[in-house]
């Protein structure tokens, strides 16, 4: 029997998370959500379960408010990393969730690997 979409999903994002928690050694997690019209980014520390810094298309000050396309994604990964060097964050682990690494996603980890942050 096939599995649906969401549920491959979600065994994606646990088969993913769990690996990379394994080799967190205390780092914060970059944790990516996208959605049909949105896409956001947090800076996460699991240990204190806080977020440290936080990006997204729906700030209005970002001016990106409802856009879901690779310029939006681009724009976003260099906003989160702006905003974790004035956190002190430059080292971190990205966690795409259950999405591909593909297209937005890959765009944005690529924005913030240019703007400083390494993972």
């Amino acid at each position: 029997m096939a599995l649906k979409k969401r549920e491959l999903f979600l065994k994606r994002r646990l088969r993913v998370r769990n690996k990379l928690k394994a080799m967190a050694n205390g780092r914060p997690r970059l944790s990516v959500h996208r959605s049909s019209k949105n896409i956001s980014v947090q800076l996460i520390d699991d240990v204190n379960g806080v977020t440290l810094a936080s990006a997204s298309t729906m700030e209005k000050d970002l001016g990106l408010i409802g856009k879901n396309n690779v310029e939006a994604s681009t724009a976003i990964g260099k906003a989160i990393a702006e905003r974790a060097k004035k956190a002190g964050i430059e080292e971190c682990y990205f966690d795409r969730g259950g999405f591909l690494f593909h297209g937005k996603i890959k765009a944005l980890a690529e924005a913030a690997r240019e703007g400083g942050l390494k993972f």
